[in-house]
């Protein structure tokens, strides 16, 4: 078997990769929650005669299916939770199929379903007797929330493959090289005494004066850390009438940094102001750890064989009616935001996609040297072993990733992009496995970069998966 017999097997296979993405797609599960996706897509690899092992890192949706003997081990990366409140009909009008449900915004009912159809692509190599070593795919949950990876890693998920490659949903083909933020996800609950607010205010301790007083000097901080680096709360619980002094508040942090040691150095400037928020006020503060992941590095070898093999792939196949619905779409979205989106791409290429609907021919890399705030927990993997990535078009060039417009898509025209994806997975992989000077010179530049034992968990030991957070993260 050749690589273009690799990708004729997953021509074969598309109709049921479709099958499979729009069961997701019609049934959304949030983070950590992804009970029958998860069976769908275990039941695909078990068909195939994989060996499966569920609920990696304390995580029932967690899993690991893996073909093959030996090494080298190729991992490959995928994921299926969807997004609160973006639950979305195919349509170019705002149309809930279930008010306030949750939708695919991100493409994952595309994303876990590729990786599916690029490993059992690479199985049939290694039955062939093409390849040597194994495949093993990764169902990672809860991305959204930073969790899945992040537990996976504690639980040594990651330590036993050579590599791995990974591609999410959007809006160009190209593979992905810049960096993104480190980050800690914690919340701080603080606790007082009740009273009532007008009678005997000064009988009670209000717990939300020490939130307030948190989020203060969060204000003042923010003065003297990076410009790359971030600080953002929510009040997830503030009381519940005015006439009640609250006895009990939360606030939900976000610190994110370039790199974990900002990230720790703040994230202790932060807990610092935490206690002396409830010194001010007499309450006591209570933390807990949620998630924490590493910053994004990518493997420029293992990059560079992605890029390879989507120039051997080509551009995804899409029909005039596809064009046609994703013009429609993206006549919803306004055009500052669709600017917005496009604000990083050159100028260039800027130029050549600005006023089209779809653009799907592959794009070389463009972020190399690109510090992007946001935070994915691919980046706790990349540091354990040399990972690339990449996306694929998938939605409307310049729609806003966690959209309804983009729902609507993946539940439509993107699942066009899912053979695309698997071929550039399962062509990746194939090489990584066929080429050992390539993987030599992938583990040499991940040792120079990285090292081999820099990677240490982010999580406390008695941090457990927050199975009551649903909410997105990234």
């Amino acid at each position: 078997m050749d690589k273009s017999t690799l990708f004729g097997r997953i021509d074969e296979y598309e109709p049921q990769l479709k099958r499979i993405a729009q069961d997701l797609w019609e049934n959304p599960e949030l983070g950590l929650h992804e009970e029958e996706s998860a069976k769908i897509l275990i039941s695909a690899l078990d068909e195939e005669g994989f060996e499966i092992e569920t609920g990696i890192g304390g995580m029932p949706t967690a899993f690991i299916a893996s073909y093959g003997d030996g090494e080298p081990a190729i991992g490959i990366l995928g994921e299926y939770d969807a997004l609160p409140g973006l639950s979305q009909d195919v349509s170019a009008n705002r149309e809930p199929v279930e008010p306030d449900g949750p939708g695919h915004g991100c493409g994952h009912n595309l994303f876990g379903t590729a990786g599916v159809g690029a490993a059992i692509a690479v199985a049939d190599a290694i039955d062939a007797g093409e390849l040597e070593g194994r495949v093993v795919f990764y169902g990672c949950p809860a991305e959204e929330t930073l969790v899945g990876k992040t537990y996976m890693a504690r639980a040594g998920a990651f330590d036993d493959v050579d590599a791995a490659i990974t591609w999410h949903p959007g809006d160009l083909n190209t593979p992905r090289l810049g960096s993104t933020n480190a980050l800690n996800s914690l919340m701080f609950t603080f606790e007082g005494v009740s009273a009532h607010a007008g009678g005997s205010p000064d009988s009670g301790r209000s717990a939300l004066d020490g939130v307030e007083l948190l989020n203060t000097g969060v204000e003042y901080m923010r003065e003297h850390i990076s410009d790359d680096a971030r600080l953002h709360y929510a009040i997830t619980d503030g009381g519940q009438a005015p006439n009640v002094v609250p006895a009990e508040a939360t606030v939900w942090y976000f610190v994110r940094a370039p790199d974990r040691e900002e990230v720790e150095r703040n994230t202790d400037w932060l807990r610092d102001i935490a206690e002396a928020a409830a010194m001010m006020t007499q309450t006591d503060v209570t933390e807990r750890f949620l998630t924490g992941c590493y910053d994004y590095r990518a493997n420029n070898v293992v990059s560079d064989v992605i890029w390879e093999n989507m120039q051997e792939v080509g551009p995804i196949d899409y029909t005039e009616d596809d064009h046609e619905f994703a013009r429609d779409l993206r006549e919803t979205i306004p055009e500052d935001r669709i600017e917005s989106n496009l604000a990083n791409v050159p100028d260039e290429l800027y130029a050549e996609i600005r006023d089209e609907a779809l653009y799907s021919d592959p794009v070389q890399a463009y972020d190399e040297d690109r510090q992007s705030h946001g935070s994915t927990e691919v980046g706790d993997v990349s540091w354990i072993v040399p990972t690339g990535q990449f996306r694929a078009a998938t939605w409307p060039v310049g729609a806003p990733g966690h959209s309804w417009q983009v729902v609507a898509a993946n539940g439509d025209f993107g699942k066009e992009g899912v053979a695309f994806a698997a071929k550039v997975l399962a062509g990746t992989t194939y090489d990584l496995l066929a080429d050992e000077s390539t993987l030599e010179a992938a583990h040499d530049e991940f040792e120079t970069e990285i090292g081999t034992d820099a990677y240490e968990t982010p999580l406390p030991a008695d941090a457990e998966p927050p199975f009551d957070v649903t909410t997105m993260g990234n």
